[in-house]
């Protein structure tokens, strides 16, 4: 099944509950991709790098080559938020009257502590990533964080377009009210004791600089627009994308596994699979046989409540799967 997938699709995001082994599966599914030729960036979004652990060797915001057709890249949360504002308050600065500049600083700083920052920059990252991988490699593996925060950024480029839209709309009404202004004659009046001189920028097309000022915030917006929707796209495509949940046999992560799925159908992404790992051998001794037998229970309730979703069990292993040599091993077992 992972196989399949990650043959027929361009996006595979793997996620679920922290601890059930999403970066084991991610990595080994970018793995056999990548042997069968295709390029792969494997990518996590996981504060915890565990990414980097697996692999034992240093994987941070830049690409880096893991193994023949494999790039990987580790997202962190902070950094890429950082980078975000930074990004933004040097646009705003540009927009802004040179008076304003203290302003923005203040305004970035209170951002740096708003709900939602970290998602929102994690996303405009994810965002670009997506655009990018269409022309440098075949297939991007998402490694998420756990269930909850990866719900939430599935469910962001909704809102975020909509955000952006409403933007566009106010920023058209304050233009309209601007041209009224300009009708009556106070717009010099009334414009300039609003915004001040604008310092070194350039008249737009009715020479006045407020307009080249509105048409590059217009520009701005719009490219953000056009990004996120360009992921909403992508994220609702089932042709491309696909959502793979691991899990563990057990109640909780079984629960876990119903309230993600049912959360990422209302954001309109496509399930593509359901994986169990660590699933205990029924032929090694009564005590983990009798672990086994508490499993299919759950696992009967999981696939009562998901009919239609397919499912791959991989087995306990005795050791873990640290380092290029064991993620082989692990990749290998994979079916076809």
């Amino acid at each position: 099944m992972l196989r399949s997938l990650a043959r027929a699709r361009r996006v595979l995001f793997i996620g679920g509950k922290g601890g059930v082994g999403k970066t084991t599966v991610a990595t080994a599914t970018a793995l056999a991709a990548a042997r069968e030729g295709r390029r792969v960036l494997l990518v996590s979004t996981d504060p915890a790098h565990n990414l980097g652990h697996l692999w034992g060797c240093g994987i941070g915001a830049r690409v880096r080559r893991l193994a023949p057709n494999l790039d990987g890249l580790e997202l962190d949360p902070e950094q890429t938020a950082r980078a975000h504002l930074e990004e933004v308050g040097a646009a705003l600065r540009k927009l802004m009257p040179e008076h304003l500049g203290s302003e923005v600083d203040k305004h970035m700083a209170l951002s740096r502590e708003t709900p939602g920052m970290h998602e929102a920059a994690m996303l405009e990252r994810i965002a670009e990533l997506v655009e990018q991988g269409d022309r440098e490699h075949d297939l991007l593996v998402f490694d998420t964080a756990p269930s909850g925060h990866t719900a939430r950024l599935m469910a962001l480029p909704e809102m975020m377009s909509a955000w952006v839209d409403g933007m566009l709309h106010r920023q058209s009404r304050s233009r309209h009210f601007g041209e009224v202004l300009r009708g009556l004659g106070r717009d010099d009046d009334v414009g300039r004791q609003a915004i001040g001189p604008m310092e070194g920028t350039r008249a737009g097309a009715t020479g006045d600089p407020t307009d080249a000022r509105d048409d590059r915030i217009r520009s701005l917006l719009n490219r953000r627009r056009h990004r996120f929707e360009h992921l909403r796209g992508v994220l609702a495509d089932r042709e491309r994308t696909a959502f793979v949940i691991v899990l563990t046999a057990e109640r909780l992560p079984v629960l876990e596994t119903l309230e993600l799925h049912a959360q990422l159908q209302r954001s309109g992404i496509h399930v593509g699979g359901l994986v169990v790992n660590k699933r205990s051998p029924l032929d090694a001794g009564e005590f983990l046989a009798h672990r086994a037998a508490l499993e299919a229970g759950h696992l009967g309730e999981l696939a009562r409540s998901l009919p239609g979703v397919p499912l791959l069990e991989l087995p306990l292993l005795p050791g873990e799967p640290v380092g290029r040599d064991a993620l082989e091993a692990f990749s290998a077992r994979l079916p076809g």
